[in-house]
């Protein structure tokens, strides 16, 4: 037989796009539209139905960045229209195939009624099936004239991403609003062809199957009547029949697809957009269940279900029939699918239980499995606070963007860092918004590492990123593949049902210890600094106010614990750990929000921990230390004087002088308290620093140096950082001045003062404080650089094999050598409040208050002595989403801590982010809880969320051992339980004879109590 293949493949592209698919809909006619452009911010249904509307015409611009207009259509169903499909269909004006970064428009009834979303593909609004005839339409559309950021494929800058900079120019152009009748059989002939088509292109030229849908479309195109598609179109079906009918064969892989919408809470859109987002399409989705009885939709984030509920009543309804159904899956049990790295220990614990008792609560559902397929990298911990929470089940997507290693596993178990297990699916399409194409089905099956140990895998589908999701012609898709010769089967069904049957058949699945590291999107460990420095003091700011309300609801008569608004708090602080905005890879207006939403959260903390440090009373100047570990340190009072203290855990102490052991001294650039000598260069950097306990010095080199790379990233600028950053840089050794600015004896200090770059300064203060070995680095920076990364590097002699590296409940190590091509590509990294380096006998840890991106690189000098170097990732400049990406201000404190254990840089890492407090109380009660034994650290101290009165404390094994010891109360206890993180009892805890609670504790293990108060106490 002759080679035809070219002359088939293109006459049937060319039938297929230029004949059949335009005759899709049979007839038309437009629809009447008035328009009105609703002033700023959008507008309530009722204000809008109210609003004076003028006439529209089509082929109009309409729609000024970020604006809503309103459109108001009307029209009747012609009467030789009877019996046939009617629907409407909407064309904004639209650009591209991505319904989620463009214009967007939710379709009512003139009561209200939210009908249906249309997008790009999803244009159609039905009336009837059959139509009568004579239908009158009338119809309210919310147009939203989001702007395309992604224009231009991330080329450059665009002041598009803000309100304040994006103009006011029209942006589309109103194509089409049309009753249409929906042609049945041209369009299921399309689908048919479609799905041939693709599955043909995607078999092996050899394969006899490939040839045999070939020839059949040949023969079928034969019978299409170009002169009369829609009359022709049944035959042609028929003619497919045969070759759609063939089932698959018996070791076919199982695809399992579930619907989905992934819409990112905010990113190249604001928060507030997000909330209309949710309406657009959940109102689809439910329309398509309406359609598709075997329609399953997945849905995570409890944050836009609660945006739903409260906005948009009757799409909420309709949401919670779907559930009743089992058409509608809520999934995640998170807040929101935040950042897999960022968020710290207890806030990725709060996102698992605000999200699970929102689904328990709204639908009597809890949820089973984390679904997080689009965060950048997943910390350590997740295996064992997943459990916790009570799920059994892991779902991500993105590693499969890995930039040079590909994931070895699809279907594994995952071991987190205290040797929880958890069952774990990476889906082999390598997308969470499969359409169920041709080369998405060949790719599963192709990509799939499990072959000959499972034989199924797991396939969201649905249009995403900005919403959207599935759509009939998907659906369509779906039936077609779900047993078919040639491609994987396809069958829709709930991701607890994929679950349970691919553990069943795979129970030996492999094995992957430690955290998921993404090998791509290593920026988003610094970008946005202001972004992260909100989150990091938002979180231990919310630390400090429980402990203090709890001891003050113990304690101080009268005084009402604040369930409500630590709520409240607590979910403004979950919605911005979403993995957009808390990753600094929002647009302007996203970023803008959210650092006034971290000042108000600041504020409304920092008066609610005063009124609960108050209501102790007053009767002199104490200081409180909300840390889990005894302090003794330099503070300073109301009135500025330093004073030394010392402060029991999570308790308080008057403010009285205590004695360090040695002052503080200052010889010209030298600091000096007996334990470090600091002496400072006059290029500003650290030219020594001597540990006097161990008589050895530190640095290898000059410390604290900063370092300005050249940041420009292959793609993704505000995502990325790529290896070539390395290349070029300029090292900031032209200090302007070098100054003492404090002299002791309790606190000295020298000031370096810099100006570099495109107008950038910098002044840092390098403190040394009595009777610590901790050297602060106090830092201000007025930032102006662009495509620029700022560090700051310590080098160190010692000779470290690993670097260990604070993630949520514990610490991750990481080699410090790249003898694979694994370690390279850990070439940045993330991590929390501290980062340890050592050599058998003596550590070295660098503390932080707001920074998560760092490097560990170690060299071999000529002396035969090994320089392991830590450098802190300060501020970027990206100028892509956002074009004024980290400009001006930013304050933190970073430092150095020689001589350190991991115990010691857990301590100090808590005492940076927890500053004393000094306040007006009279002789305060004991702490609510204290803990002896080494390694059992305290996280949180709460009132139970049932207030019930009971406390809550969550700690954990926190230097990577085992660990025992004895948890006291400052209340009289009647009894102790151990709980999941929903605080629900799993088995009572040991009570000593004395009243303590007996723990024992694995390596990094957490541990939630609930302590039930005896009568006796308040």
């Amino acid at each position: 037989m002759h080679d035809e293949r070219r002359r088939i493949e293109e006459r049937v592209a060319r039938l297929h796009n230029q004949r059949i698919k335009p005759a899709i809909y049979a007839a038309t006619t437009p629809l009447a539209v008035e328009a009105w452009q609703a002033p700023g911010e959008p507008v309530p249904f009722d204000e809008a139905a109210a609003a004076p509307y003028e006439p529209f015409a089509m082929n109009t611009p309409w729609g000024p960045p970020w604006g809503t207009t309103w459109f108001r259509m009307s029209g009747q169903v012609p009467a030789e229209w009877a019996g046939k499909r009617v629907e409407t269909v909407i064309d904004l004006g639209f650009v591209g195939d991505w319904p989620g970064n463009q214009a967007e428009a939710l379709v009512h009834l003139n009561d209200g009624t939210p009908l249906k979303a249309v997008n790009p593909l999803n244009q159609y609004v039905p009336i009837a099936n059959p139509a009568a005839g004579g239908e009158e339409i009338h119809y309210l559309v919310e147009a939203a004239s989001n702007p395309d950021i992604l224009a231009g494929d991330f080329a450059g800058p665009t002041p598009l991403g803000d309100v304040l900079t994006a103009g006011d120019q029209p942006l589309y152009t109103f194509k089409r609003a049309d009753l249409a009748v929906l042609d049945e059989n041209v369009w299921h002939l399309d689908l048919d062809i479609e799905v041939l088509y693709e599955l043909m292109l995607e078999l092996g030229e050899h394969d006899p199957r490939r040839h045999e849908i070939m020839h059949a479309l040949d023969r079928a195109m034969d019978l299409l009547d170009l002169d009369d598609i829609s009359g022709s179109a049944a035959h042609v079906r028929a003619a497919l029949a045969p070759v759609l009918s063939k089932p698959a064969h018996a070791s076919a892989h199982t695809v399992s697809g579930v619907g989905h919408a992934h819409i990112d809470s905010a990113w190249l859109w604001p928060i507030r957009e997000t909330k209309r987002k949710t309406s657009r399409t959940f109102s689809n989705v439910t329309s398509l269940a309406d359609e598709y009885e075997e329609f399953v939709f997945a849905c995570s984030q409890a944050q836009q279900y609660e945006w739903v509920r409260d906005n948009y009543p009757q799409v909420w309804a309709r949401i919670q029939e779907s559930v009743k159904k089992g058409q509608w899956a809520p999934v995640g049990g998170m807040w929101v699918e935040a950042d897999g790295n960022l968020p710290g220990g207890e806030a990725v614990a709060r996102q698992l239980i605000h999200g699970k008792r929102f689904f328990i609560e709204h639908f009597g559902i809890e949820t089973k499995g984390v679904w997080l397929p689009d965060s950048f990298g997943y910390n350590a911990a997740y295996p064992q606070l997943a459990k916790l929470a009570g799920n059994e089940w892991f779902l991500t997507q993105k590693i499969s963007w890995n930039q040079t290693n590909k994931f070895p596993h699809h279907t594994f178990w995952w071991e987190g860092i205290d040797g929880t297990r958890i069952f774990t699916h990476f889906p082999p399409v390598d997308t969470y918004n499969a359409r169920f194409s041709g080369e998405e089905m060949s790719r599963a099956v192709r990509n799939y590492q499990e072959k000959g140990g499972a034989t199924r895998s797991l396939a969201p589908f649905g249009w995403g990123d900005g919403g959207g999701g599935p759509t009939r012609e998907v659906m369509e898709r779906a039936r077609r593949l779900k047993d078919l010769e040639g491609s994987a089967r396809v069958e829709v069904e709930h991701p607890d049902a994929f679950f349970a049957k691919a553990r069943e058949e795979y129970p030996d699945a492999p094995v992957w210890f430690g955290e998921l590291y993404l090998e791509l999107h290593r920026a988003t460990y610094t970008s946005q600094a202001r972004t992260k420095q909100g989150n990091r003091r938002s979180e231990h700011k919310l630390r400090e106010a429980e402990l203090w309300a709890t001891t003050a609801a113990l304690h101080a008569p009268g005084y009402s614990y604040p369930y409500e608004k630590l709520d409240r708090l607590w979910k403004t602080v979950l919605l911005h750990q979403f993995h957009d905005i808390l990753p600094g890879s929002s647009i302007a207006w996203v970023h803008r929000e959210a650092e006034a939403e971290y000042a108000r959260v600041a504020q409304e903390l920092e008066e609610m921990t005063a009124e609960a440090v108050a209501a102790l009373g007053g009767g002199g100047a104490r200081v409180f230390n909300t840390s889990p570990y005894d302090r003794a340190e330099v503070v300073r009072t109301a009135e500025g004087t330093p004073a030394y203290v010392e402060v029991p855990a999570s308790g308080s102490a008057p403010v009285e002088a205590a004695e360090p052991a040695q002052p503080v001294t200052v010889d010209g650039r030298v600091l000096d308290n007996g334990l470090v000598r600091v002496e400072v260069a006059e290029d500003g950097t650290l030219s020594s620093v001597r540990d006097l306990r161990a008589n050895r010095e530190v640095l290898a080199d000059k410390g604290n140096l900063l370092r300005l790379h050249t940041d420009l990233p292959n793609y993704w600028d505000a995502w990325d950082i790529d290896k070539h950053y390395n290349n070029r840089y300029t090292d900031l050794l032209d200090a302007e001045s070098v100054t003492v600015v404090e002299e002791g004896p309790l606190i000295a200090a020298i000031r370096v003062e810099r100006a570099f770059g495109k107008g950038s300064r910098i002044t840092q203060t390098i403190t040394v404080r009595a009777g610590s070995p901790r050297i602060d680095i106090e830092t201000d920076i007025d930032w102006h650089e662009a495509e620029k990364i700022l560090k700051a590097g310590f080098p160190v002699d010692v000779r470290a094999p690993h670097s260990s590296a604070e993630i949520q409940f514990g610490h991750v190590q990481r080699p410090t050598h790249t003898n694979t091509s694994w370690e390279a590509a850990r070439f940045e990294v993330s991590g929390h409040r501290w980062v340890h380096i050592g050599e058998p006998g003596y550590g070295v840890a660098v503390i932080n208050d707001s920074t998560y991106g760092h490097d560990v690189s170690r060299t071999v000098r000529e002396d035969g002595g090994t320089t392991t170097t830590v450098r802190l990732s300060l501020v970027r400049a990206p100028r892509v989403p956002d074009p004024g990406a980290d400009q001006g201000r930013h304050r933190f404190t970073y430092s150095l801590l020689p001589g350190a254990s991991i115990g010691d840089a857990v301590a100090e890492g808590y005492a940076l982010n927890l500053p004393l407090r000094v306040a007006d109380a009279a002789g305060a009660p004991e702490p609510v809880v204290s803990v002896d034994g080494e390694g059992v650290t305290v996280e949180a101290v709460k009132l139970a969320d049932d207030e019930s009165g009971d406390v809550v404390v969550r700690l954990y094994e926190s230097r990577g051992g085992r660990a025992t010891g004895t948890l006291h109360t400052g209340f009289p206890l009647a009894g102790a339980h151990v709980t999941d993180l929903l605080e629900r009892p799993l088995n009572q805890a040991d009570i000593d004879g004395r009243g303590g609670v007996t723990v024992e504790l694995r390596p990094f293990q957490i541990l939630t109590l609930r302590l039930e108060r005896a009568a006796t106490g308040r």
